[in-house]
Formats: C-alpha cells, sequence, structure tokens
C-alpha cells in the first residue's frame, strides 16, 4: 500500500478493502461529524432506457447494483449508461471519472456493412490483398454498381455455363432483414445502399446443415487499443439442408435465429444439429476435435481476422477513456477450414430465446462487468490476501488498464476514483462521505482532492496538470501496476510500465499481444508497425 501514500495525502487506510461483510469502524479525519460510524456504502448504480436488454438488467440487479431513477436521484448519480443506441458527443463530453458508457464514439465506422467494406478495402490497398483475404469480394451499392457489373460479365464468361452467387445486404439493417440471394443479375434491381458480395458456396456443413459463429469481442480502449475476445459464444444454424439449387429457401442459406426459430423444422431433431438453431461455441470446438481439426490453430486465425478487423478503423476513433464496446463478428467457416467475416454487429442480440442463450449471454453479461469494473481492485484484493476464488483466475489483477489508458496528465487522484467502484463487496469509501449515493460520493471525494491537491500546489510546483479541460476525459483506471510477463500464447509485454490483464472471466486478451504491438498503440496508433508485427506471426 505504501505506493498509494503519495496521492495529495491521502490517508492510506481509503485505500483498504474489508472482507465480504465487513464494514470500516476507524474514523477518518476526512469524515464529517454528521456520519454515522460504520455506515454502509451504497451500491453502484446502473441507467437505461427502453433498448437495454433484460439481460443486462437482471445481471446487474442480480450482482447487488441499483437501478437509476431520475425522479429522486441527482442527473449525475449513477455509474454505468447501457443502451442499445449509441450516445451523442456531448454526453461523451460530459461524462464523469466515475461513469462509464457501453459504446466508444465512431463506432459505426465499423458495424455499418458499407462502411466497414470501404475501411477494409482501403486496408487492403495499403498493406496487401493477402492479409485482408478473410472477406469476400465485396461492392458497395449504387457506387460501386459498374465495377460490379464488369466483373460479373467477366466472371460469366470465365465460368461459362457454371453459374455464379452473389448476395447483397442492406447496409444499415440486421437480424438477416432484405437479404437477397441470387446467381442471375437480371433478377434483381438495387435500390438504396447496399453491400453485395461473393455468396460463399462452400461453407462447412454440420449434418448438411450450414452455421455460422457469433464471437463476442470487447473492446475496452483505443488509446492504446485494447481488445478481449470471449471464449464462449453461439454457432448458429439455418434450419433446413444447405441447397444451393433452391435459393429462395432463407432457412437453408440464412443463419440469422430471427429468421429460423420461425421455421418448421425448429423444433425438429436435425441429423447431428439436434433440436432448435443453436449450439455453444465451446461445443462446435469439441465437434472440430472429433474429426482432428486444429480447434487452437482456427481460434488464432480468428483472433487476427478480429485484430486486423479493428485495426481498420481504430485511427479515427476519437479518444476517450470511460466506454467500452461489446461487438458480435459474425464468421464463417468454410469446408476448407477457412475463416470469413461476414459482418461485425453493434449492440449484438442479448435476448434469451432458447437454453443456450441464457447459458452463454447471462455469463457473458457478467464476465463484462468482471472486465469492466473489477480490474482495477483486483490489485488491492490480492495484496491484503482477499481476492475471492471466482476472482482468481485473472492473473494480471495488478496491472489492469491503469496507466494504459491514462494519459500523462492525468490527476493523481484517479486511483482513489477507481478503487471505489469495484463491486457491492467493497465498502472501502463508506467512510468517505454521508451522501447517498456512492457517485455522491465520489463527488465529494474528487472536491476534497482538488483542495488538497490545491494546497499542495502552493507549496511546490505541481508535476502534472491540475485539471483536464472539459473536452479531455479523465481516465478512470487506475491501479498502480507490477511487470508481469502473459500466460500461453498471448506472449510477453513490457517489462516496464503497465499492461492490461490477460483475462477477466471468459474474456481473454488478443491485442496487444506482444511487447512491440503494446508500444505501438500506446502513444498514437503505429498501424505500420502493428501490421508487420501481424505478418510475423502469420509467417510462423
Amino acid at each position: 500500500m505504501d505506493d498509494l501514500q503519495s496521492l495529495g495525502g491521502v490517508p492510506a487506510e481509503i485505500f483498504r478493502l474489508p472482507l465480504e461483510g465487513q464494514t470500516i469502524q476507524k474514523r477518518d479525519p476526512a469524515r464529517t461529524e454528521d456520519e454515522a460510524p460504520g455506515a454502509a456504502l451504497k451500491p453502484l448504480v446502473f441507467r437505461v432506457d427502453e433498448s437495454t436488454p433484460e439481460v443486462v438488467q437482471s445481471v446487474l440487479l442480480e450482482r447487488g447494483w441499483d437501478k437509476f431513477d431520475e425522479q429522486c436521484q441527482d442527473v449525475e448519480d449513477w455509474n454505468l449508461y447501457w443502451r442499445s443506441s449509441s450516445f451523442r458527443m456531448a454526453e461523451y463530453v460530459n461524462i464523469k471519472p466515475w461513469q462509464r458508457l457501453n459504446h466508444h464514439p465512431g463506432m459505426t465506422n465499423l458495424t455499418r456493412k458499407d462502411r466497414l467494406a470501404k475501411h477494409l478495402a482501403r486496408m487492403r490497398r495499403l498493406y496487401g490483398e493477402s492479409l485482408y483475404e478473410f472477406t469476400p469480394l465485396t461492392f458497395v451499392m449504387p457506387n460501386d454498381y459498374t465495377k460490379f457489373v464488369a466483373n460479373y460479365f467477366k466472371e460469366k464468361q470465365d465460368l461459362g455455363a457454371k453459374p455464379s452467387y452473389w448476395i447483397c445486404k442492406p447496409a444499415e439493417l440486421s437480424r438477416g432483414r432484405g437479404i437477397v440471394i441470387f446467381s442471375d443479375i437480371r433478377d434483381f434491381m438495387f435500390k438504396g445502399t447496399y453491400v453485395v458480395q461473393r455468396y460463399i458456396c462452400n461453407p462447412l456443413l454440420v449434418g448438411r446443415y450450414k452455421c455460422d459463429l457469433r464471437m463476442y469481442v470487447c473492446v475496452t480502449g483505443f488509446k492504446p487499443l485494447t481488445i478481449y475476445m470471449y471464449q464462449e459464444g453461439l454457432v448458429r444454424f439455418a434450419t433446413e439442408k444447405f441447397d444451393l439449387s433452391n435459393l429462395e429457401d432463407y432457412y437453408s442459406h440464412l443463419t440469422n435465429s430471427s429468421i429460423n426459430k420461425l421455421g418448421v423444422s425448429y423444433q425438429k431433431i436435425k441429423e447431428v444439429v439436434g433440436q432448435g438453431c443453436k449450439w455453444t461455441l465451446s461445443r462446435f470446438f469439441s465437434y472440430l476435435r472429433n474429426w482432428d481439426v486444429d480447434d487452437l490453430l482456427l481460434r488464432q486465425k480468428i483472433n487476427r481476422m478480429v485484430i486486423l478487423t479493428v485495426l481498420a478503423m481504430a485511427p479515427s476513433v476519437p479518444a476517450t477513456y470511460n466506454c467500452f464496446e461489446l461487438l458480435g463478428f459474425d464468421i464463417l467457416i468454410d469446408d476448407n477450414l477457412k475463416p470469413w467475416l461476414l459482418e461485425v454487429n453493434y449492440s449484438p442480440a442479448l435476448t434469451l430465446d432458447c437454453s443456450t442463450d441464457v447459458s452463454v449471454k447471462r455469463s457473458l453479461v457478467h464476465d463484462l462487468i468482471e472486465l469492466v469494473y473489477l480490474n482495477g481492485l483486483r490489485s488491492e484484493e490480492k495484496k491484503c490476501g482477499r481476492i475471492s476464488p471466482r476472482n482468481s483466475v485473472v492473473s494480471l489483477a495488478g496491472s489492469s488498464q491503469s496507466e494504459l489508458c491514462a494519459t500523462p496528465d492525468s490527476p493523481s487522484y484517479a486511483s482513489l476514483i477507481q478503487l471505489t467502484m469495484g463491486s457491492k463487496s467493497n465498502p472501502a469509501a463508506q467512510h468517505l462521505c454521508p451522501k447517498h449515493t456512492r457517485t455522491s460520493q465520489l463527488r465529494e471525494m474528487l472536491n476534497r482532492q482538488d483542495r488538497l491537491l490545491t494546497r499542495e500546489a502552493a507549496k511546490s510546483k505541481p508535476r502534472h496538470k491540475p485539471r483536464h479541460s472539459p473536452r479531455k476525459m479523465l481516465s478512470p483506471y487506475a491501479s498502480q501496476p507490477q511487470p508481469h510477463k502473459m500466460k500461453g500464447p498471448t506472449g510477453v509485454l513490457p517489462e516496464a510500465g503497465s499492461a492490461p490483464n490477460d483475462h477477466a472471466g471468459n474474456f481473454v486478451l488478443i491485442f496487444p499481444f506482444n511487447k512491440a504491438t503494446f508500444g505501438a498503440s500506446r502513444n498514437g496508433l503505429n498501424v505500420k508497425r502493428i501490421i508487420q508485427e501481424l505478418q510475423k506471426l502469420m509467417n510462423k
């Protein structure tokens, strides 16, 4: 705890974490006279709107959070705002250090089909076709109509009587809406903004049924770029057997569960697949291993695909430090075991339509909260010997994302913020303020720290700028990390300085994956250097 005593003269006792169920009885000099000793710390508060998934609210309530009530709480008294729609830029500018938003700004550059296609096309031009060969040949309509028609007739001439197959998707729609699969260009008229891709005609079939993978990715920051892959996920099946002779049978060609749960074969026991239209990802990889498929190599290819995809738009994302993003990557595996990126989903569906959804998505939300909120508490719990068995898997607890996302001029009291944000079992700040919510306690704590810093500044020249300007977010991450080596195939992070946790719950860090990529993303994104490191891995 000695490394915490430099925070503006705040007593080290403030940072000590009690055992679960205990309260702090020791009086703090900063406590006001009207505060009752041992008063219980109030829960964290989450804010929602009509679009927030029910499972998110359910999990947060289960974890002991309170739901924000604008009628009786201060407008700033919330810690997490989760909604399916995007936030306005003003909401990022006005965010407080103790608050989190579940979206980064500018993410539609990755999740809108036409914009994703344009970003990936630019990366292919800059870094070569071979690196970005995981996407099918794509045209954005109406701008690329002439190019598509020329390509279509050239290919038709080359193939002779053999047909070519294409899939057309509306740029802004999801859940399979508006998709058309065609072979003859005369059968389809383009209206509006679409992407047209070469249809993958040789998908890996399970019991003669087409499937794709819904994999969950969390981007916790862009400066430095920090990407986690969830190790569980969903495998979504078509409910009719794959048949290229009938392109209009969407139950044969589309894997969207929103479509297939309405099909006549949804409840039937299907060959190998069974009932319904979903497996867990772990069941799918187990199935592949039974056929002597190297599932680890397949995962590595998917990880590389995810990194390259996020990297395509990462330089355009404004720097904000109080955000995270859960993305749904849709990936198709062909019969040569090559993964293809189909699309990236914004606010991937968290509805619970079947038992597979329940087992995957509830754990997903639990682990996401662990990843975003509890990292900063790990080091103190570990130092004090209070880390629970559930949390013991986080081997880089002391690293967190603290200085990874902290700007050089961040105020020193950022550590104080993080240590009071962890979980309902952390009453470390219960004696700091007589207010009735966690966020009001944090505001009071910040004000007190300001006064302390001001007094210190009068005595000596400050090392840090006293405050950020309104448009420069305070970093909420704040442990004092020790050097750590990452376990497993992810490589070694810098021996000096901080590093993100290698995993939290079932989320595993896939970027940065070594010292070079960490350095190339810490102070501005050096895309060329990162590409070089990825190519080294590919060569191995």
